[in-house]
């Protein structure tokens, strides 16, 4: 039979478990020890080296870098476009591996190229990818009206074919259809290319809006001044892994100088 001074102890041992559990909550998005090569064993290029970093909840995340570095390969592996070779990617809770649906229930996804079914109007679009993540029709009709409402679509727009979409208008209608479910993590992958400034400024309130109700952005870009505007920390990464991580609320200066670090870092490097 167990003795007070037992159960005590076996008390206050699950209430630490309970506090390293929500300390571990506050966490998104964990990325451990991940690697990912390409090529087969006598031409190998590798890719991602020991790569780790770990997104809060409710800040918006920069993840920046060269061409070919690694930063479009590491966003295929948290929505599952490729599959690492090792380590774990851990969003909510969540491996993306063991629960890969669940996993992209909670993902909102911009690729760096819109992709969308042309042939559909951009409302049959975004019902379509709301068909997709299940969503209640009260849900979606409250969503949508308010995407049209601060992406600046008309009606007239909403029912037009997407094939006769401008670029600009194209990219909206993927960015409208990432955030249509409401999702907890939005991965933006060089989410500017192409952008006209009016869309650019809509997207940088939209990223600004979405961090400030609790949910989380990662993002991608070459853009290092909306970078310094936007994020709350910025991981910078070469040769495979994170080789600077910084907090700019807590350090300005590096908010100021981050396009300098950016380009000594692959200045050391060439």
């Amino acid at each position: 039979m167990s003795t007070n001074k037992e159960l005590d102890q076996t008390l206050a041992m699950a209430e630490v478990e309970n506090k390293d559990e929500v300390k571990e909550s506050n966490d998104i998005l964990i990325i451990d020890h991940l690697y990912k090569s390409y090529g087969n064993k006598k031409n190998k290029h590798d890719v991602l080296i020991d790569l780790n970093l770990t997104v809060k909840k409710g800040e918006v995340f920069g993840f920046i870098g060269k061409n070919g570095i690694g930063k479009s390969t590491t966003i295929d592996c948290i929505v599952g476009l490729k599959e690492q070779d090792e380590g774990h990617i851990i969003v909510d809770g969540m491996d993306t591996l063991i629960n890969p649906l669940e996993v992209k229930e909670i993902i909102g996804y911009v690729p760096s190229e819109p992709i969308s079914y042309e042939m559909m109007s951009g409302n049959e679009y975004l019902q379509f990818i709301a068909s997709i993540y299940g969503m209640v029709q009260a849900s979606f009709i409250n969503n949508y009206n308010y995407l049209v409402h601060k992406f600046n679509m008309s009606n007239a727009d909403m029912n037009r074919k997407i094939k006769e979409y401008s670029h600009g208008m194209k990219q909206k209608i993927c960015l409208m259809a990432s955030l249509i479910h409401n999702p907890k993590l939005w991965i933006l992958d060089e989410p500017t290319v192409g952008l006209d400034i009016m869309v650019y400024d809509t997207l940088v309130k939209m990223i600004k809006d979405f961090a400030s109700n609790g949910r989380t952005v990662f993002v991608t870009s070459h853009n290092i001044d909306m970078v310094t505007k936007i994020c709350d920390r910025v991981a910078i990464i070469n040769e495979g892994k994170v080789v600077r991580l910084y907090d700019l609320n807590l350090d300005p200066i590096k908010r100021r100088d981050l396009n300098k670090i950016f380009f000594k870092i692959y200045g050391e490097n060439n």
